[in-house]
């Protein structure tokens, strides 16, 4: 059975993902770009028996967006990193994937609310790349 590791920022918090993962989305919606700053969310699903706290879990906090049928986020009270929590259905764990120690076994499945994706995303792919901070 594949494990897999993450944590916080701030180190407070750690948990492990037990199982595979059964899909992973970059969401596009302007929710998930209003929470992360970013231009998506990159979320992994897993079976919702598959979260174990290994420690800090007094230190997440969630939060459940009253208007929206399922839109929740969980994040470490110290830092604010995002880490995992179980849909509301219940159904899953949802597991931001850039908390992870090491590359989940999936490749992203799809780009999905991607109609309403930020107006730079598509211009920003083709930007320049450098391995650090520009100018370094």
């Amino acid at each position: 059975m594949t494990t897999y590791e993450g944590g916080c920022l701030c180190g407070q918090v750690r948990y492990r993902i037990t199982g595979p993962f059964h899909q992973f989305h970059l969401c596009h919606c302007s929710r998930c770009q209003r929470f992360s700053g970013t231009a998506h969310a990159a979320n992994l699903i897993a079976a919702a028996d598959a979260l174990e706290w290994l420690q800090g879990q007094d230190q997440v906090r969630r939060f459940d967006l009253p208007e929206a049928k399922s839109f929740s986020r969980a994040f470490c009270v110290q830092c604010g990193s995002m880490v995992p929590h179980e849909k509301r259905d219940g159904s899953g764990v949802i597991v931001p994937a850039g908390g992870l120690d090491q590359t989940p076994d999936l490749d992203p499945n799809d780009h999905i609310f991607y109609a309403d994706r930020a107006g730079w995303y598509d211009t920003g792919l083709g930007a320049k790349k450098y391995d650090g901070p520009p100018g370094a």
